[in-house]
């Protein structure tokens, strides 16, 4: 097995996926070192899902032995991965009797304490959760995916994942920006100020046009902007804690403009549950969709993704489909069986789609 792993590994291999059947903690201590981009998984979640006999994770009796049982693998996970990767975390919360276990901040507290750095808890947004019979409770909709890395300085790409900026529009003869800043209400604000100076109006007035112009001829796709005494700036007044602070006591007024490549997405991620493979046994809902921005965000073209749970193989999947390559492994043979038909369909169309652009 460590063979097919070095094999695999190797910078001449042409192989675009690798599916390993077997205890995740066990088979990823044969893999060496620093050797894939991304980690991106959804582990059993604890006490709440059927799977398959042979997948021990997730049947703890307790849910101190579950969190300590996961985060040893992730740790030898984080010994795979590359000191500037990341590892994405999908996990689950688990009800108790009436009590909610708090299983995802478990972990991710004990990753922290163990030498991780936590960049974002996304919140996935189910949209349509299951039926919830229970009349003193809300509908559970959401779970998180943690974003954790092994140092501050660690590989990220922003452009794949930025939102595409909105087009501007005219109103009555006027440029308005996609959000709809025409300019109308800040120039009102500037000229009825009594924080600015006329030379500070005149500027505030000068600056508001140029950016309108910025966003007519297509060099910013948007902008707001603070005026003091009207807005207050976004993180604190002090100069000692915000440049915009600073931008504000010296001139009255700053812009701020809009990224041209399109804006950052937040850490709220509406994203559907998969179903179109619910045909099988496999009772996980984690869907394609959710893998695409950590994977063009954190692992490079043509990298290696790893998920120690692929069960029917979504990662790797979406691995193929986004030009880089993929390692899966799981307990459960029943399970890989229908990851190896997937991901071999899959695999057939991604490269079908390369020789089409290689023509």
């Amino acid at each position: 097995m460590r063979d097919s792993i070095v094999s695999f590994l190797s910078p001449s291999s042409e192989a675009r996926y690798l599916l390993l059947h077997g205890d995740a903690g066990a088979m990823l201590r044969q893999f060496p070192p620093a050797c894939v981009h991304t980690v991106m998984t959804s582990p059993p979640y604890w006490k709440q899902r059927e799977y398959a006999s042979d997948s021990v994770l997730g049947n703890e009796p307790t849910v101190e032995e579950y969190v300590t049982h996961l985060v040893s693998i992730m740790q030898e996970a984080g010994r795979v991965l590359r000191d500037d990767g990341s590892l994405w975390l999908n996990i689950g919360d688990t009800y108790r009797g009436k009590n909610l276990s708090g299983v995802p901040w478990r972990v991710a507290l004990a990753l922290q304490e163990r030498g991780w750095i936590l960049r974002n808890a996304i919140v996935w947004d189910k949209v349509k959760g299951n039926p919830c019979n229970a009349k003193d409770k809300l509908r559970n909709l959401y779970e998180f995916v943690f974003h954790l890395v092994k140092q501050e300085k660690y590989y990220y790409d922003l452009d794949p994942i930025r939102n595409p900026p909105g087009q501007p529009y005219y109103k009555n003869g006027q440029i308005v920006t996609p959000t709809g800043v025409s300019g109308v209400k800040y120039r009102r604000q500037i000229q009825q100020s009594t924080e600015l100076s006329d030379d500070e109006k005149r500027a505030a007035l000068a600056a508001l046009d140029e950016a309108l112009r910025k966003v007519e001829s297509g060099e910013m796709p948007d902008f707001r902007m603070i005026i003091r005494g009207t807005q207050r700036t976004a993180h604190s007044d002090s100069p000692r804690y915000s440049g915009r602070a600073d931008e504000m006591q010296k001139h009255g007024f700053c812009i701020l403009p809009y990224h041209k490549k399109g804006t950052k997405p937040g850490d709220v991620w509406r994203v559907i549950p998969e179903d179109r493979w619910r045909t099988d046994s496999h009772f996980a809902v984690y869907p394609v969709e959710l893998c695409e921005r950590p994977i063009k965000a954190t692992c490079p073209p043509g990298g290696i993704v790893l998920d120690p749970f692929v069960g029917t193989g979504t990662t790797v999947v979406a691995a193929l489909q986004l030009h880089r390559r993929g390692i899966g492994i799981d307990a459960s043979e029943e399970y890989l069986q229908v990851a190896r038909e997937r991901i071999a369909q899959t695999a057939a169309q991604t490269a079908s789609y390369q020789l089409e652009l290689d023509l």
